[in-house]
């Protein structure tokens, strides 16, 4: 099996529509997929019916978001596996994250203007095609201008690295209540790349220690993110705290280099993973 846990659709700052990642799962010949937008839920619906034209058996959708968190000044990533969507306190989360993008996301570019970026707002929403709005559309508006090369070279403290010149802090939750919640949802808590120092500072050992104690499943140690050395050094915390070892491509579609099944799970971890949900079922085609 051939599994990916955690892919983008244009709910929030991918560039396929969800329908568009089920199908580009079938090609790169996954059996299973994670649809795990930012802070949304809102291609989940999309993806599940894009399965009903898919041959019986031949994918596996698993739904999830990715939780924006920060915790001592250090922004993280909270993949949410299996939850119940219509549960309150985490809904209710989820909706402060997505509203509080908007702000952000227009200081960051009255910042970006500011530093004489010839951007604007209404082309970052353009962008955006009524997603969620996060800095991977900003950045493609910093492209689109000649400001910077690539996506990725607008990642740096220059401009929209976390604590940039044009970053701007947005609502994010404590990760250990937000393992809380999404345990309380009846979902599964894994870190997403919590060895990226290329996107700035990251999360010290011990409070992955805390966030294991708090209920957090595993780690995302397979990773474009992650060199060799670092996924040595994460799966032995991983050993030391009883926690799942994951791989995942991130995929962004055209946003990002990394193709889908770049990366991807062991089956028996996928097995153990959504044993431990109550909130939902993987949905078979």
């Amino acid at each position: 099996m051939r599994i990916d846990l955690h892919a983008h659709s244009n709910a929030s700052d991918g560039t396929d529509t969800p329908a568009e990642l089920v199908a580009a799962a079938v090609h790169a010949g996954l059996d299973v997929v994670a649809l795990t937008d930012h802070d949304t839920v809102a291609g989940h619906a999309e993806a599940a019916a894009a399965l009903r034209a898919l041959p019986e058996g031949s994918l596996t959708l698993v739904t999830g978001a990715e939780l924006s968190c920060r915790v001592e000044g250090i922004s993280m990533h909270l993949l949410a596996y299996l939850f119940d969507p219509e549960e309150p306190a985490l809904a209710q989360e989820r909706e402060l994250v997505r509203t509080d993008r908007f702000r952000r996301g227009e200081a960051i570019v009255e910042r970006c203007r500011a530093l004489g970026a010839p951007i604007s707002w209404d082309q970052v929403r353009r962008i955006a095609g009524g997603g969620a709005v996060g800095r991977p559309h900003i950045a493609s508006a910093l492209v689109e201008a000649g400001v910077v090369a690539t996506v990725s070279d607008a990642f740096t403290p220059e401009w929209l690295a976390n604590g940039g010149r044009a970053d701007v802090q947005k609502h994010e939750l404590d990760p250990v209540e937000a393992v809380r919640l999404v345990r309380a949802a009846g979902g599964v808590p894994v870190f997403a790349h919590p060895g990226a120092v290329k996107r700035g500072r990251t999360v010290p050992d011990r409070v992955i220690a805390e966030l294991a104690a708090a209920g957090l499943a595993g780690l995302e140690v397979d990773h474009m993110d992650h060199d060799e050395e670092t996924r040595v050094r994460l799966r032995g915390l991983a050993s030391d705290l009883g926690l799942l070892v994951t791989g995942s491509s991130d995929y962004h579609g055209t946003r990002k280099t990394v193709r889908l099944g770049e990366h991807t799970t062991d089956p028996a971890v996928y097995e153990e993973l959504i044993g431990q949900a109550t909130g939902a079922k993987p949905i078979p085609a």
